[in-house]
């Protein structure tokens, strides 16, 4: 099937382009707005001394006797906020009251914080780190006090995550380490390239056999350092995506003007969860 794509000018200046808002990132009349409830989460075994809010954001057309699919946003206020450029639940509710994605429970959670230290964020800490603990804390501590509440899916098919900057490459190693779990990724502007010890996937995406992933990237011509040959967070993206085409993996690159914005992958969220929960293999 062929799509016919409107024309669009591309702008001369890349540095300031902001991109405008589709219809699903704003409230529709007719479409019943599900519940967001708020949740304190200051005990944490893995993360010990830290606290943090986390929301969860239950559909209008949620039913306990049907479990849901799953979709768990880094940076959890800013990606849940009604006024940010993001707006997730908004979207949940648009695209799940047409049908384009089935019935799914968001869980929007905050970076951790020291509340009496110096400096008290634990954000780079949790999300820029190449191992398990970040998934582990999702898994271990978060979606077990979810599904305290709610019926949430088993089927691995059915979990997704999300994040943008260090939430990206924090949505795309949970998923990486734990594809037993989380299989369908959107990652907004990740910050591969500060990762302790450096970017390791584009050395591993190719090495290791094909992980059962979905994965939608977005990334920005203008992003940090992207003219520079040090911390370039432009080309990591692109090195990424790179090793994900090489190795054939199921994944779509968006690469769009500006800096290093929210604004983008906000506007983009809608058609990267349709894309994500799509049926077919295009």
């Amino acid at each position: 099937m062929t799509i016919e794509v409107p024309y669009q000018p591309l702008p001369i200046h890349q540095s300031d382009v902001r991109y405008a808002h589709g219809p699903d990132s704003a409230a529709q009349s007719g479409v019943p707005s599900g519940e967001t409830i708020e949740f304190d989460w200051s005990d944490s075994a893995i993360y010990p001394g830290t606290s943090r809010k986390f929301w969860v954001h239950v559909p209008a057309s949620y039913t306990s006797s049907k479990p849901a699919s799953l979709m768990v946003f880094q940076d959890g206020w800013w990606y849940l906020d009604p006024a940010g450029e993001v707006r997730g639940a908004i979207v949940l509710d648009n695209l799940m009251h047409r049908g384009d994605i089935p019935v799914t429970i968001g869980v929007f959670v905050d970076p951790g914080i020291f509340p009496d230290a110096e400096d008290p964020k634990n954000r780079n800490t949790e999300y820029d780190a190449f191992d398990d603990r970040y998934a582990s804390f999702l898994l271990n501590e978060i979606i077990p006090e979810v599904s305290k509440h709610y019926s949430i899916a088993e089927d691995p098919d059915q979990w997704g995550i999300c994040g943008g900057s260090s939430g990206g490459n924090c949505a795309f190693t949970a998923a990486w380490l734990r594809p037993d779990k989380f299989r369908r990724v959107t990652a907004f502007l990740s910050s591969f390239t500060q990762m302790p010890g450096g970017n390791p996937y584009p050395e591993l995406i190719p090495r290791l056999p094909r992980k059962p992933l979905r994965i939608f990237l977005q990334a920005g011509h203008r992003d940090l350092h992207w003219n520079e040959p040090e911390r370039n967070w432009l080309a990591n993206n692109l090195r990424v995506a790179a090793a994900l085409a090489e190795a054939g993996y199921d994944f779509r690159l968006v690469l769009g003007d500006g800096g290093h914005s929210p604004n983008h992958g906000g506007v983009l969220l809608p058609d990267a969860l349709r894309w994500l929960w799509r049926s077919d293999e295009g």
